[in-house]
């Protein structure tokens, strides 16, 4: 009896052998063998309890990542490829702080307040968690001890992520420890549960529930992105790592020497303490993210002891740009190069980080231009109320222009008004048309039975 076979496949084969396999199966295995194989499975297909000729064995491998690579942690990255661009960021960087600290008191807190609460926003989208802005820049302006009128009352969620981005820049030469990251977990899942899943909370994972894994795809076709380190390397791991991200005068810090990121070869890698501050802040949210060490919240903390790195970089506490803003516009790419380098398939070898490392650089550098719709809009609330400050307005008013100025969503309409100010909807018409008869609003061209009504047109600010 004659049997199909594919062109390539070898004449011969078992009789009882299913004729048709998926076209990225291995041409020869058993039907009812498993088709993807752990990496490190013996290098063996069976068929009816005999091995197979050797010649004929194709099994799946997957290349170790880069947490199980000889030499891991000691990243390495090209020096001199990276030489021009860190220096013209940490040129950008140092005239971004000059012209933002002197705007004065008043401007600045405002430009602070507004980065802060996009940051807070984004590295929350970021993960898929839409948080209220007015409830974010309430719990900011509160804790920073700043007067923006009447404070909407904040949740538990927001509470706990303004708290650690908080704690990360504003204490940011205080040393990160384990009890420090762990208060940052639990002020992120205050319920101890991640939507409806019960996590560990202010503990290091302990992969009750199978490895930790970077998944996509439906469920029956999840696609793996990553495989974090097991939970038994946690301890050893992450004392690696707070050993390095905290030595700032001991380049082998005690306990840690023999994980610590020691000088390779130049022209690649140096001792922490020689690292500039920028690409310490890119290594260590790469080696934080890799790690992976809590159930969830892992790439927030990630961002977050980025910002504390940045922080510390410029010596200052007060923000003026967003990472997290710029990492989610970008977020496709930050995926890739992650991925890529996780894998260890970017680069001279496995080790090698100098493609996420010239990633980050220029995702600041963008963050920096992202820094100009800051001061912009910071620049023209100013203008305005040094404009119309004296005007007799009522406190709806008022509370309803600074809305307007920080950014509000959507059409502002005479219904919107009436809900946000607590006050009826003929209360709230005869406040705007007040206000575009003496020139503080217009009314948008498509009019209609829900007119909306927006801020006359203001010059924007320079460029940063």
């Amino acid at each position: 009896m004659l049997y199909w076979r594919h062109y390539d496949e070898p004449k011969w084969r078992h009789y009882d052998e299913p004729k048709w396999r998926h076209y990225d199966e291995p041409k020869w295995r058993h039907y009812d063998e498993p088709k993807w194989r752990h990496y490190d499975e013996p290098n063996r297909i069976f068929r009816k309890g005999k091995p197979m000729r050797p010649d004929f064995q194709k099994p799946y491998i997957q290349k170790p990542y880069i947490h199980e690579r000889e030499g891991w942690p000691r990243m390495r990255w090209d020096k001199e490829a990276l030489a021009d661009p860190l220096a013209a960021l940490r040129h950008r960087q140092g005239r971004l702080i000059g012209r933002m600290e002197g705007l004065g008191f008043p401007l600045r807190d405002e430009a602070v307040l507004q980065t802060l609460t996009q940051d807070v926003l984004e590295t929350s989208l970021i993960e898929g968690e839409a948080l209220d802005k007015e409830q974010v820049r309430s719990s900011l302006a509160r804790r920073l001890g700043m007067d923006v009128g009447a404070l909407a009352p904040a949740d538990r969620d927001v509470e706990g992520v303004v708290e650690m981005m908080l704690d990360a820049t504003q204490r940011f030469n205080a040393p990160l420890t384990q009890e420090r990251l762990f208060g940052w977990h639990a002020s992120l899942f205050p319920t101890g549960r991640s939507g409806l899943t019960r996590i560990r909370t202010g503990a290091w994972r302990d992969d009750a529930s199978g490895p930790m894994q970077v998944v996509s795809g439906r469920i029956g076709g999840e696609r793996v992105h990553f495989q974090a380190p097991a939970a038994d390397r946690l301890e050893e791991e992450m004392a690696a790592f707070l050993a390095w991200f905290n030595a700032d005068a001991d380049p082998e810090p005690e306990g840690a020497s023999a994980f610590a990121m020691n000088p390779p070869v130049m022209p690649v890698s140096v001792d922490p303490v020689l690292i500039d501050p920028v690409l310490k802040a890119g290594l260590a949210h790469l080696w934080f993210v890799t790690v992976h060490p809590f159930d969830d919240g892992n790439g927030r903390i990630a961002r977050a002891i980025a910002d504390m790195a940045l922080a510390r970089s410029e010596g200052s506490s007060r923000r003026f740009y967003s990472m997290s803003a710029q990492i989610r516009r970008e977020r496709g790419a930050y995926y890739d190069v992650l991925e890529k380098t996780q894998k260890g398939d970017l680069g001279k070898d496995a080790l090698d980080v100098t493609a996420w490392l010239a990633w980050f650089l220029g995702c600041l550098g963008r963050a920096f231009d992202g820094a100009e719709g800051t001061l912009s809009a910071v620049l023209r609330k100013a203008r305005f109320w040094e404009a119309h400050g004296a005007e007799a307005l009522n406190g709806r008013q008022r509370v309803m222009l600074n809305r307007l100025l920080d950014g509000f969503e959507g059409k502002l309409t005479s219904s919107k008004w009436a809900k946000l100010a607590k006050c009826s909807q003929d209360t709230a018409l005869r406040d705007i048309l007040d206000l575009v008869e003496r020139g503080f609003l217009s009314r948008d061209p498509s009019g209609g039975r829900s007119s909306s009504y927006s801020l006359p047109d203001a010059p924007k600010a320079d460029p940063v």
